[in-house]
Order: structure tokens, then C-alpha cells, then sequence
């Protein structure tokens, strides 16, 4: 194990009706702020109607914001920024799923610096101070709500790039599971499959020793794997959509990470091809995650069949390479089940210029990961796996 920190400050709050409790939990922090959320559906829902009321209640002044996209975009970040700038704007509350919260995170870098905020992501300047950012969680899957990162993409260059700082971590967030009951099984699936590839990307290590990390990996997988196919048949279930918002802000904390070396190649080569196409992240993962594991299995077969074993219930008395291979088939099998498509050509047609240019940007700052370090060739050969 790994010698590690661990600081997760924001508050959770967790349960029925905890979103009218938003501007009571704001006013600690301040009396005005900028309201940051996507296209309608907070609106339709009527969760807009009770963030505003709120607010008012307790006398928190607002200047508003919509419009986040999935894959959020840079120029909205650079709008959010000059309003916060125009109004004096101290604080941001993000309404929505991870792509809201990334988008006010990245506004919260960029208000109190002098440059461009993609200078950030560009790796040309450290994160100093940050404006608090506090979420109402909509669409369990990114687990921004409590991360320390954010991901933004550039359109006019077609890069997304993430970019990390316990800066970054809201002071608070609210997560009611009602709140998931509108959310069609497109977006359910997509969330599931993010959180479950946060996970991937901490257990799939080559630290030894981390028995208790291992455990909670898989018991959070395996919570999820339950629950996950029961909102198919019934997507306004209480129980098991807290079972499932809890596993996402579980998966992403920074918890399930501690003592272990951390991968994070395959986001990095997902993020890529949903920069260029503009392909849901879920649904990108879905694709890149299994073609990854085919990539690396070998690497240490033996922690994919354990995988095998206490994830997905294979019997050990198969040799660890089969037992690996049938995580992996199974992993796959899982997100099929869910409506999710696992090969790019199944959404796609990319040309062979088109993967070299994925490669290229995805390896920008150099080798991806660290199960195996993959460079620009092995990018690719993930990406013809996963064809």
C-alpha cells in the first residue's frame, strides 16, 4: 500500500426533499451567487421552481446561467467567467449532472485569474484560488459532486482535457435520489457505466497489499451491477436509486484510490473520441473500457480473475486466464444489457486518419496511464480493439 492523503471536505446532504434546503446551506457562504445549470429538464422537473424559492427564502441574490451541454464547452466557461467578473459574483451553485458541475468548477478557476482559463488544462499555470462551488445533483454518474476535478472540452480545437485540484472539491452537495425518477434509461445507463469506470481506473493497480481498497472497489461495483438493471423495469424506485447515487459519489471521492496507484488512461483515450464526435461519456467508456482490459489483461491476469471472482461471481476453479477473460466478457455483457453500445462502429465510422488523430491528441502530454504507460501506437491498437 501506498503512502497517501485523503481530504474529502464536501458535506454531503442526502435524502427526500433536501433540495429546498439549497439556499439555507448557501447563505453560510454567501448572499450572492451565479446559478449554473443546463437546458430544460431542472425546469420541466420543477427543481428549478424550488432552487429559486429557496433562495429567495433566504435572501441569496442570483444572476443565472444556462445552457451546459454533455461534454461541456469552453466558451460557456469563458461567459460564466465574465458575468462572476460583471456582478462581483463570489460563489457558484451547479444544478445538474457532472457536466454542470465541471462547467462551474472551471468558471470558479477561471474568475480570479488574469489569463485564459484554458491555460489551466493546457498545463501552463497552477490553480491558486478558486471560487466555492456548491452542486444539487440531477444525473448520478460523474461524481463531481465531490471530486476534486473537472473535464471541459475546447471546440474550436477539439480537445477535452481534464484538470485536478483539491481547489476544486464542492463545499457542499445535495443528492436526492427522487430527483433521478425523470431521467430516461439512455442517461441511467450512461451513469452507470461513468461511476463503474471511476472505479476501474483505481482497481486496476500494481500496488500490492490493498485488501480493504480491493474490497470496497468491488463492493461498490457489485452494489451497482444489483441495482443498476432493476430501473429498467422501474425508474422511479426509491431504494435503489440511492443505491446508486451513493455508489457514484463513492466511486469518484478519492476514497476507493487511497494507497493505490491510479490509471486513468482509458478516460483520457475516451475523452478524445468523445471530443471529436460528441458521443455521450458514458457511451464512450462503454466502448473503451472493455477494449482496454483486452489491451492490459495480461499485464497481471491475475487481478482481472480476481475481478472475475468477487465482482462478477465466476467460479475460482477455471485458470486465472480464463477467469479473465470472462470478467472482461462479462463487463461487456453488462453494459450491453443496459443498451449500451461496446464497439465504436456500433455508433460510428471512423477512418484510419480519424484514430490517428484521436491518438495524437489523447498522448498530447505524453504516455497515458499506469498499469502499462501506452504512448500514441498503443493508443491506436486500443482503439482498432474497440472497433
Amino acid at each position: 500500500m501506498n503512502n497517501f492523503r485523503f481530504y474529502s471536505p464536501t458535506e454531503i446532504i442526502f435524502g427526500r426533499g433536501v433540495q429546498k434546503e439549497t439556499g439555507k446551506n448557501i447563505k453560510k457562504y454567501s448572499s450572492k451567487i451565479l446559478f449554473h445549470y443546463g437546458g430544460g429538464s431542472i425546469k420541466k422537473s420543477g427543481l428549478y421552481e424550488e432552487i429559486i424559492t429557496s433562495l429567495k427564502e433566504a435572501g441569496v441574490d442570483f444572476v443565472e446561467l444556462g445552457g451546459v451541454q454533455p461534454n461541456p464547452r469552453l466558451s460557456l466557461v469563458r461567459e460564466g467567467i465574465k458575468l462572476c467578473r460583471e456582478h462581483d459574483i463570489g460563489f457558484i451553485l451547479a444544478a445538474g449532472g457532472g457536466s454542470v458541475i465541471d462547467s462551474a468548477k472551471a468558471i470558479a478557476m477561471g474568475v480570479g485569474y488574469e489569463g485564459d482559463v484554458w491555460d489551466f488544462f493546457m498545463r501552463k499555470t497552477t490553480l491558486t484560488k478558486s471560487l466555492p462551488v456548491a452542486a444539487v445533483l440531477t444525473i448520478p454518474a460523474a461524481g463531481s459532486e465531490s471530486s476534486q476535478g473537472t473535464v471541459i472540452t475546447n471546440e474550436e480545437t477539439q480537445m477535452k482535457i481534464g484538470f485536478n485540484s483539491p481547489l476544486l472539491r464542492p463545499v457542499f452537495s445535495i443528492l436526492n435520489p427522487e430527483l433521478c425518477f425523470t431521467l430516461p434509461q439512455n442517461q441511467m445507463a450512461y451513469g452507470v457505466c461513468d461511476m463503474m469506470a471511476h472505479i476501474f481506473e483505481r482497481y486496476f493497480t500494481n500496488v500490492k497489499n490493498n485488501d480493504l481498497t480491493d474490497n470496497l472497489c468491488e463492493a461498490t461495483l457489485k452494489a451497482i451491477i444489483k441495482n443498476a438493471p432493476k430501473l429498467l423495469k422501474d425508474n422511479k424506485d426509491y431504494n435503489v436509486w440511492a443505491e446508486i447515487m451513493f455508489s457514484g459519489n463513492l466511486a469518484h471521492n478519492g476514497l476507493l484510490g487511497m494507497g493505490r496507484e491510479e490509471d486513468w488512461a482509458s478516460h483520457a483515450i475516451e475523452h478524445s473520441l468523445s471530443a471529436v464526435y460528441d458521443i455521450a461519456h458514458g457511451a464512450g467508456l462503454a466502448i473503451i473500457f472493455p477494449a482496454w482490459m483486452k489491451y492490459v489483461y495480461k499485464h497481471n491476469t491475475g487481478l482481472f480473475a480476481q475481478f472475475a471472482v468477487n465482482v462478477w461471481g465466476e467460479k475460482p476453479e477455471d485458470t486465472e486466464e480464463t477467469l479473465a477473460v470472462k470478467g472482461i466478457k462479462r463487463t461487456e455483457e453488462f453494459f450491453k444489457s443496459l443498451g449500451l453500445p461496446t464497439r465504436i462502429k456500433d455508433i460510428l465510422n471512423p477512418t484510419e486518419q480519424d484514430l490517428l488523430l484521436m491518438s495524437g491528441k489523447a498522448t498530447a502530454f505524453g504516455s497515458l496511464g499506469n498499469f502499462i504507460k501506452l504512448d500514441a501506437n498503443a493508443v491506436l491498437d486500443v482503439y482498432k480493439l474497440a472497433l
